[in-house]
C-alpha cells in the first residue's frame, strides 16, 4: 500500500505535495518522493525513511512549480532504497514520470521485453516497469500512452504520469486500488485518499475500475482505457474530517480493516501467483525443499498468533501438512524441536516483534 498526490492549478505545488503527503504517510512510511515540472524539465526529491526526511530534503528546493506528484512508499518490490523511491522515471528522466500504488503482477515479462528494446531500468521495482511502458507507447499523446499501457498491465494498480511537454496535465489509471479526483476553482489533484487534499477542496469523484482519468486546471475528463470510451462520473461533497477520510467513511478502523481485507489479501499474494501458477523464488527454497518440507511451525505475538491459528486451517487444507502455531515468547524458553524438514515462519504484528525476531534466530540457529 503506497499513497499517491498529484496536482494542477494556479498555486506553488510544492508546499500541496508535501502536506498532501503527511496525512497519507498512514500508507506507507519506507520512502518518499516528489516530481515537479519546472521549466528545463521534471525535478525530483527523494528520500528514504519517514516523511521528515523528505522534507528537509526538499526545503532547499525553491521551486515555483504549480504541476507536480508526489509518492509515499511501502516496499513491496525493491529494497528501501533512493533509487527504488517514487517517483520513478523512463530513460529520460527529464520528461516522464510517473507513481504507483499497488502491484503489477507481470512485470518480469514486460521489463524483459523493453530491455530486449534497448530500455534502461535504474530501479529493482515492478512500477518502473509501467513508466517504461508508457515511454515506448508515447507519439505526442500522453493520455493514448497511458491507456496504450495500462491495458498491458495485469495485477492490481492505481498509477500516475506526468510529462514535460504536457504542462498542467496528469493522466492516471486505476485497477482495483483506489484513486479519487479532487474538484477545485481553476485547480484539481488526484490522490489515492481525499484526506490527501480535503482541507483544499470536498469536491470530489471516484473513477471506476479500468477507467482513465485526465486532469487539468479546467476540470477532469475520463476513458474506459479498454476502447478509449468517454465517461463521465458525478461530483459528490464531503462531509468527512480528516479522520472520517482516513477511515475511508467507516465508523472505526476496525471496520475499515475488516472490509479491506480482500484487498490486503490480493495484495500478498498478487505477485506469486501468474496464470494460476505459483512465483515463489523469493522463498529462499527450492522446489525439492518444498516438496520435502514435513510440517509447518508459524511464530507470533500478541493478535499475529491469533492469525497464525486461522493460517492453520487454510495451510493443512492446501499443503496436507502438519501446522503448529506458537507464541513465540513462549517458544524460545524451550528446546524446540526442528529438523531440515521443517519449516519455520515468524509472523510480526504492527511491524518487528523482539519476542519473534528472538524465535526465528533460534530457528535458523538450529537449521
Amino acid at each position: 500500500m503506497c499513497g499517491i498526490i498529484g496536482y494542477v492549478g494556479p498555486r506553488e505545488c510544492k508546499s500541496l505535495l508535501l502536506e498532501g503527503l503527511e496525512r497519507l504517510e498512514y500508507r506507507g512510511y519506507d520512502s518518499a518522493g516528489i516530481a515537479l515540472r519546472e521549466e528545463s524539465g521534471i525535478d525530483y526529491v527523494r528520500a528514504i525513511g519517514n516523511l521528515q526526511n523528505l522534507k528537509l530534503a526538499a526545503g532547499p528546493n525553491g521551486s515555483r512549480s504549480t504541476h507536480g506528484l508526489g509518492h509515499t512508499r511501502w516496499a513491496t518490490h525493491g529494497t528501501v532504497t533512493e533509487a527504488n523511491a517514487h517517483p520513478l522515471t523512463g530513460c529520460d528522466d527529464g520528461r516522464l514520470s510517473i507513481v504507483l500504488n499497488g502491484i503489477v503482477e507481470n512485470y518480469r515479462e514486460l521489463i524483459r521485453g523493453l530491455q530486449e528494446e534497448g530500455h534502461a531500468f535504474s530501479s529493482e521495482t515492478d512500477a518502473e516497469a509501467v513508466s517504461h511502458l508508457i515511454e515506448r507507447h508515447y507519439e505526442g499523446d500522453l493520455v493514448e500512452a497511458v491507456r496504450a499501457a495500462f491495458n498491458e498491465l495485469e495485477g492490481h494498480f492505481s498509477f500516475v504520469a506526468i510529462h514535460h511537454d504536457h504542462p498542467d496535465l496528469l493522466v492516471g489509471a486505476r485497477y482495483q486500488t483506489p484513486l479519487v479526483v479532487g474538484v477545485g476553482e481553476g485547480e484539481m489533484f488526484l490522490a489515492s485518499n481525499a484526506i490527501a487534499f480535503l482541507r483544499e477542496t470536498r469536491m470530489v469523484q471516484f473513477p471506476d475500475d479500468g477507467d482513465v482519468v485526465v486532469i487539468e486546471p479546467s476540470g477532469v475528463r475520463y476513458l474506459r482505457a479498454v476502447d478509449g470510451t468517454p465517461v463521465e462520473h458525478q461530483t459528490v461533497e464531503l462531509d468527512w474530517d480528516d479522520e472520517g477520510a482516513e477511515k475511508g467513511g467507516y465508523e472505526t478502523f476496525m471496520l475499515k480493516e475488516i472490509y479491506e481485507q480482500p484487498e490486503a489479501v490480493a495484495e500478498t499474494i498478487g505477485d506469486r501467483v501468474r496464470h494460476g501458477k505459483l512465483q515463489l523464488e523469493g522463498l529462499g527454497l527450492s522446489d525439492e525443499e518444498v516438496r520435502n518440507l514435513r510440517r509447518i511451525v508459524l511464530l507470533a505475538c500478541g493478535t499475529a498468533y491469533h492469525s497464525c491459528v486461522v493460517a492453520r486451517y487454510v495451510l493443512e487444507e492446501w499443503a496436507r501438512l502438519p501446522v503448529e502455531p506458537d507464541i513465540a515468547s513462549e517458544w524460545i524458553y524451550r528446546n524446540p524441536v526442528i529438523g531440515p524438514d521443517t519449516l519455520v515462519i515468524g509472523v510480526s504484528q504492527s511491524g518487528e516483534t523482539r519476542d519473534t525476531i528472538e524465535a526465528m534466530k533460534l530457528a535458523k540457529k538450529k537449521g
